[in-house]
């Protein structure tokens, strides 16, 4: 019995060995939200074989860049930064409270281990939570920001601060990254480091393939979107680019209590999502798609109502209209510690912004009325 055609198909996997040692390290380094420089030495360390030269603003944002001599400049764009917590208040018998840092989810908190930051160094912790031997009645009261706890084994507030801590010390989870049934990539923060990861893989295999652009590159890695795309806003006055492509993650709904009505039909490895919404640009937005068609690359649909959510927004309307686009990774379970991506959309979305890169044309204006 013959096959069919779409049995016939063989995806060919984007990221190498060494690329994935790299993703993995990434991922389990810190990049909380206001304190991203670590995680960007990292990156920048891992990009710069690829790039001609780089910059980093006053808040972290990092940018690497091909051609800088060129008139005309293309972006693709991912946040550097994860959700956190800071240290709220210290009881008198040791015990912490928190406030978040971004969109950080209460329900997750309770049992998870975590990393509080301080100038002495790493301090572990835990959220702390009453055993169900002591909860009563019919109504079981939730985890709220009012009732979650870190316990970092003190019984004193004194003893809290001879380890470092003190209010505004930052907070993030230890979850570190795995790989599930060959398919999966799961960890914290792919919200967005998977991005920042993909463009950093895009410069890659611009190099290897001697790829010469037309145009100016800055592959950026932006801080601080979690807390209102104020990295974004900062880097894109800076470059002041003619053309972005911004990449993040989207949800895939395709798991319990998830409406599709209300959210969209998305779901991991079935493709990069492509937004429709006011601040993507048809115009680059249909040469995305004609690329992906040509190119034969799996993609999905998603309509972004008033705004996306993302970085696309800051590039979008800074320097009076920036032709952007946005091409979304299906995600698993977004912020929380077992975040998870599709292996095969991984590949698929490095090989799309790589392709659309080599369809842009320097110069190329994408206004409807010229």
């Amino acid at each position: 019995m013959a096959k069919k055609k779409s049995e016939d198909k063989k995806h060919i996997p984007v990221v190498n060995k060494k690329s994935l040692a790299f993703f993995e390290k990434y991922i389990n380094n810190p990049s909380p939200t206001g304190f991203e420089w670590k995680g960007q030495e990292m990156w920048l360390e891992y990009l710069k074989p690829y790039i001609d030269t780089h910059y980093v603003d006053n808040y972290g944002s990092a940018v690497g860049i091909i051609n800088p001599k060129a008139e005309y400049k293309v972006v693709i764009e991912a946040h550097a930064d994860e959700i956190s917590w800071f240290v709220n208040y210290i009881t008198s018998d040791g015990l912490i409270y928190v406030i978040r840092n971004g969109g950080s989810d209460h329900q997750i908190a309770p049992s998870k281990r975590v990393n509080i930051h301080t100038d002495k160094g790493m301090v572990t912790a835990v959220f702390g939570w009453p055993a169900i031997h002591t909860r009563s009645g019919e109504k079981e009261e939730a985890p709220t920001l009012k009732n979650i706890f870190l316990d970092c084994g003190c019984t004193s507030k004194e003893e809290v601060e001879k380890l470092g801590i003190h209010v505004g010390c930052v907070i993030t989870y230890e979850d570190e990254f795995m790989v599930l049934n060959d398919r999966y990539y799961v960890g914290r923060a792919l919200d967005n480091r998977a991005g920042g990861f993909m463009i950093a893989e895009v410069a890659r295999l611009l190099k290897e393939n001697k790829v010469k652009l037309p145009f100016g590159l800055y592959i950026v890695n932006a801080v601080q979107e979690e807390i209102g795309l104020r990295g974004a806003e900062m880097i894109a006055d800076y470059i002041k680019p003619n053309v972005a492509i911004v990449t993040d993650v989207t949800h895939d709904t395709s798991t319990p209590m998830i409406s599709k009505i209300t959210q969209g039909d998305m779901q991991c490895g079935k493709g990069p999502v492509v937004s429709y919404a006011p601040a993507v640009q048809n115009n680059l937005n249909r040469l995305l798609i004609k690329t992906a068609e040509d190119a034969k690359i799996p993609f999905q649909r998603q309509a972004s109502s008033r705004s996306t959510g993302t970085d696309t927004d800051a590039f979008a309307y800074s320097n009076g209209g920036v032709p952007s686009a946005l091409i979304s990774l299906p995600l698993r379970y977004m912020h929380t510690t077992v975040e998870m991506i599709h292996k095969e959309d991984v590949d698929n979305v490095i090989r799309m912004i790589y392709e659309v890169l080599l369809n842009i044309k320097s110069g190329q204006d994408f206004r409807y009325i010229k």
